[in-house]
């Protein structure tokens, strides 16, 4: 049985949607100051929410292609993937990480946390690190506008062919506030879930609904009958938004996590695991 729709206008949620610009800071992680060492960064040296176990914190349902089958434990998928390379850089066995499910929106709320980190498309922005810990990015991505195939959007050559559309989103999520710079005539209207932003396109209550262009690919592919990609864009100042690790504010874990990421990015890691998971985003016209 389906669960009930749950759209409201923009201007009522602002108080919970988070701000998703991305960071101008040059430093995207928490910063110890120095390089922390080998010894520091021992499993047995590390601040973890349980000895010796990696816990790490994504949302249910974890969608393709970021996760495969539901099942953020198989390693299959550009984010589990991610995390089982961080696990092992930082010196975890694949049988010492532990998974718990996590809320998107409630993930980088102020408090403690019930994870050692969270990988969940979170955008690393200047208001969510007044609450929280970011790593150095893992991923960029543009947005992506999602259309039926018969609407009159399927065709448009620009951003500027969507000032009539009525587009909608996740809440408190970076496509969401993506929407409100595009200048659209009305307000975006916002979802609980990107399932529920599919439901609202597939029933004619939104012209577009606006997510990361992977998760688009996935939607287009697997959700939405009928549907296609119109096309990708950078938000906020031509930069792509970055996609951080996320961990407590102030974490004594933040510099090892950090340094792992570094390493993954620098060997080429996180670009082969890209290719082979989110290879399809090339093939999107970019819409200016």
């Amino acid at each position: 049985m389906k669960r009930s729709l749950l759209a409201v206008p923009l201007a009522l949620m602002l108080s919970v949607a988070a701000g998703c610009a991305p960071s101008d800071d040059s430093d995207d992680a928490k910063s110890s100051g120095s390089t922390p060492s080998a010894s520091q960064c021992a499993v047995d040296q590390l601040p973890l929410t349980t000895d010796g176990k990696l816990t790490i914190g994504t949302d249910d349902p974890a969608f393709e292609p970021w996760f495969t089958d539901n099942d953020p434990s198989n390693g299959k998928g550009f984010e589990s993937a991610v995390a089982y390379a961080v696990a092992e850089q930082m010196g975890f066995d694949k049988s010492d990480v532990v998974w718990t499910k996590v809320p998107f929106n409630t993930s980088y709320q102020p408090g403690k946390k019930s994870f050692d980190f969270d990988i969940n498309q979170v955008s690393i922005t200047a208001e969510r690190k007044q609450a929280v810990d970011f790593s150095k990015p893992y991923y960029s991505a543009n947005q992506a506008i999602i259309v039926l195939e018969d609407s009159k959007f399927a065709d448009a050559d620009g951003l500027d062919d969507f000032t009539t559309a009525g587009l909608g989103a996740q809440i408190g999520t970076t496509s969401l506030k993506a929407i409100e710079s595009l200048g659209t005539q009305d307000a975006p209207l916002v979802y609980d879930d990107t399932t529920k932003a599919a439901l609202a396109l597939t029933n004619g209550q939104v012209d577009g609904i606006v997510a990361d262009l992977p998760t688009a690919f996935y939607l287009v592919a697997a959700e939405i009958e009928g549907a296609t990609i119109a096309g990708q864009f950078e938000y906020a100042g031509g930069e792509p938004e970055e996609f951080g690790l996320l961990l407590q504010k102030d974490s004594e874990l933040t510099p090892c996590v950090d340094q792992a990421v570094t390493a993954l990015t620098e060997d080429g890691t996180l670009a082969d695991l890209e290719q082979k998971w989110l290879s399809a985003s090339q093939d999107v016209p970019v819409l200016k």
